[in-house]
């Protein structure tokens, strides 16, 4: 929105409810005004009951985009570990078109143990897993690039993480937006090690949009975020996804 002092989205998390509910709330977010809305990308629930019900995020994220009008639409963030990067790719230029061009492309190295055993994927070492991030974020921009149709909107690159050395560089590098938590400080901090990295690798830091994921605790502090930079706030929301908070923060953003 034009006259909010930041955007606003929120993030689905697709565990422990029924394909219904998760319906119920994105549309019920659409209806409060959000700028964005956001799944993740696991195969199993990340708290409560291990192995209760869940769903896989691109196909909820297909089917937000075939079922909204407005808001952006992305993972926060996709594993980059689970489709080659041709793929993941193309499954988001499909997905753009089924949303008339409102999809980030949400893409990080991956850390959840569980998907990865029970999926069959090669767990590795967190430095493989940014290694491989590092070889395939090149390679999802040359897919981008020549496939027939293209996307219809920008298709903006967002990186999650907060690693000083390979993360943030990959974010001065490739991204469009980046994505990581709070608290205020730890924002901040990481936000300037961002934007040391654009000065040494010659990009802008302004063509980069900042998010914050955010928890209710981060709530009182958000006039230090934005001052700090932040420029979206994604707000994390479980069932029965209670939006209490999320007006919380449209308020604010809009005050």
């Amino acid at each position: 929105m034009a006259d909010r002092r930041f955007n606003v989205g929120v993030q689905l998390h697709p565990q422990h409810c029924t394909m219904e509910q998760l319906r119920d709330a994105w549309t019920r977010a659409e209806a409060l005004g959000v700028d964005s809305l956001w799944t993740w990308d696991h195969f199993y629930p990340l708290f409560g009951e291990p192995e209760g019900a869940h769903f896989e995020g691109t196909t909820v994220l297909a089917a937000m985009a075939a079922t909204t009008s407005s808001p952006s639409l992305g993972l926060m963030v996709g594993c980059n570990s689970y489709r080659n990067p041709e793929l993941m790719a193309d499954i988001h230029r499909t997905i753009d078109h089924i949303s008339g061009g409102r999809v980030y492309l949400g893409i990080g190295s991956g850390w959840f143990e569980k998907d990865y055993e029970e999926y069959g994927y090669e767990f590795g070492t967190a430095i493989e897993r940014l290694h491989a991030l590092r070889d395939a974020l090149p390679r999802v921009k040359a897919r981008v690039a020549k496939l027939n149709p293209p996307p219809i909107g920008k298709l903006p690159i967002m990186i999650g993480g907060a690693g000083e050395k390979v993360t943030l560089k990959l974010v001065a590098e490739y991204g469009d937006a980046w994505n990581t938590f709070g608290p205020v400080e730890n924002w901040s901090k990481k936000n300037e090690i961002l934007n040391d990295w654009c000065e040494k690798v010659g990009r802008d830091p302004s063509a980069i949009e900042r998010t914050l994921c955010a928890g209710v605790e981060d709530i009182p502090n958000l006039d230090a975020f934005v001052e700090a930079g932040v420029q979206h706030v994604i707000l994390m929301s479980s069932p029965p996804y209670d939006f209490s908070a999320l007006e919380q923060i449209l308020a604010i953003a809009e005050g």
